[in-house]
């Protein structure tokens, strides 16, 4: 069984925050199911399914982001799951908007729900899939993760957490090698540089009028 979780934070005035998307990615993964992330269990809100032959347990937890780990760390020991199949989904502020990056473990780059998530467990030894969300060109790094996407970043969005959810089935289905090889392919040989212009272009030409 995987235990598939999207970091983001509860209640409708962050629904649409940057910092959600984890949230939607569950939810784009919860569609293809058919299956809702309706149940509750463990301060979660979680449905359980078979993603192309295996088990999964998609997770949205209801604790605030800084305190993510909480729940997790309950699933994770009721659940007696080794910890690499416990698959974490967030934003990332060190990665273009639109920039997909698997990782197979590693710190968490200042991120407070992948950092109460690592702390809670005791391990950094998880998959995450992280999903740039760009840094601010002005303006608090709070402030922008908690503010609703701009309307250029909506066009764009669901393509966005689609490839995110596509990396998901890829780490469940193939492996995280796998999906490192076809998603991390995409960036740079620094991830943390400029985004590549033909993703730049995409993300302008989402929000163009012509």
């Amino acid at each position: 069984m995987w235990l598939i979780v999207g970091l983001g934070n509860p209640g409708p005035e962050y629904a649409r925050s940057r910092h959600n998307i984890g949230f939607l990615v569950i939810e784009e993964l919860s569609r293809r199911l058919g299956r809702p992330v309706s149940r509750r269990r463990f301060g979660t809100r979680f449905t359980e399914a078979e993603l192309h032959g295996s088990p999964v347990a998609l997770i949205k937890p209801l604790s605030f982001m800084n305190a993510s780990g909480r729940p997790v760390k309950v699933w994770m020991e009721t659940t007696d799951l080794p910890q690499g199949r416990l698959l974490i989904i967030h934003d990332d502020i060190d990665l273009p908007f639109g920039r997909i990056k698997i990782v197979a473990r590693g710190g968490h780059g200042g991120h407070k729900g992948v950092q109460s998530v690592q702390e809670e467990i005791g391990t950094s030894a998880f998959p995450r899939v992280r999903v740039g969300i760009g840094r601010p060109q002005k303006g608090r790094e709070i402030e922008f993760v908690l503010n609703p996407f701009d309307a250029v970043e909506v066009c764009a969005l669901q393509e966005i957490v689609g490839r995110a959810a596509d990396a998901v089935e890829e780490i469940v289905t193939r492996g995280v090698t796998s999906a490192m090889n076809r998603f991390n392919a995409r960036a740079r040989s620094s991830s943390e540089g400029p985004m590549a212009d033909h993703e730049a272009e995409e993300v302008r030409e989402c929000g163009s009028t012509r």
